[in-house]
């Protein structure tokens, strides 16, 4: 096994050879998304932490209200709001909130414009299923080594992060979502005149919609899972404290901060789980 062992594909020298030539020569490209994305988190953060918290609980029940036409599902959110700041989370909540917020942003700009154009050309998605599935199965600590080097240590590399691993839900649930539009509506609509443009803004997507709130769905929890991971190239949030207590063995620190993210993670999934209704 020695001379198989000896001709060693060059798969790691491959890709530090793109690193660094990516460093060398997209360096303004790079500081240019640092810049965007920075901006992103930091107007996102100020709308989260400038507002007394009361505030903030009081705009995410209405909302959770007017999406979810009910009592008992704002009740809720209200109760998990009022237990976080109980706990004294509430910084590093709006912190994770703003990760998850803005990858969302960004997930769903690109992921549901790909996801469209996957549905209308299925040799693209042919093309790009092994990429996509190379992007979910990746173990996410790869991801970090990547984001380092281009974008250093803070809350950008984690968006980063997040982004690669979380991007492939929502182009594989628009594609599915478009690409089920029964035919013959699809027929009837060209039997009537509409052009491509209506028949994408009028029929796929609103028949699509329930699977587009479902790659939502999966893009806040995928983003909330990546909470922990961000934390260690330096994103703020509930993962800092999971971090701390893991390095200094704090049981009550652990259970207490990841307790928090999961109260987190069932507020933002009782608000948007309608993609079921129609």
């Amino acid at each position: 096994m020695d001379w198989l062992t000896a001709n060693k594909i060059p798969v790691g020298k491959t890709a530090k050879m793109i690193f660094d030539w990516l460093k060398d020569h997209a360096g303004v490209f790079f500081d240019a998304l640092s810049v965007a994305m920075r901006g992103l988190i930091d107007a996102i953060l100020l709308v989260l932490q400038g507002p007394h918290p009361m505030i903030i609980v009081a705009a995410f029940v209405a909302l959770t209200a007017f999406l979810q036409r009910d009592w008992k599902t704002p009740l809720l959110v209200l109760a998990g709001f009022l237990f976080i700041l109980n706990q004294g989370y509430w910084k590093e909540t709006t912190e994770s909130l703003t990760l998850v917020l803005s990858s969302c942003v960004v997930c769903m700009a690109i992921g549901v414009p790909i996801g469209i154009a996957a549905a209308h050309r299925p040799r693209l998605y042919a093309w790009m299923r092994p990429i996509l599935d190379l992007m979910q199965t990746l173990p996410t600590f790869v991801y970090l080594i990547p984001a380092i080097v281009f974008f250093g240590i803070g809350m950008v590399p984690g968006l980063i992060a997040t982004v690669i691993f979380v991007l492939p839900a929502p182009i594989r649930l628009t594609h599915l979502g478009v690409s089920s539009t029964p035919q013959t509506l699809l027929e009837a609509v060209t039997a009537f005149g509409g052009t491509r443009r209506q028949t994408l803004w009028k029929v796929e997507l609103p028949y699509a919609l329930p699977q587009i709130m479902a790659g939502l769905n999966q893009t806040i929890m995928l983003s909330l899972s990546m909470v922990v991971i961000a934390a260690l190239v330096g994103a703020n949030g509930l993962g800092v404290p999971v971090v701390r207590a893991l390095n200094s063995v704090n049981t009550a620190l652990g259970f207490e901060s990841g307790f928090i993210i999961v109260v987190v993670a069932i507020i933002l999934d009782r608000m948007l789980r309608i993609g079921g209704k129609k």
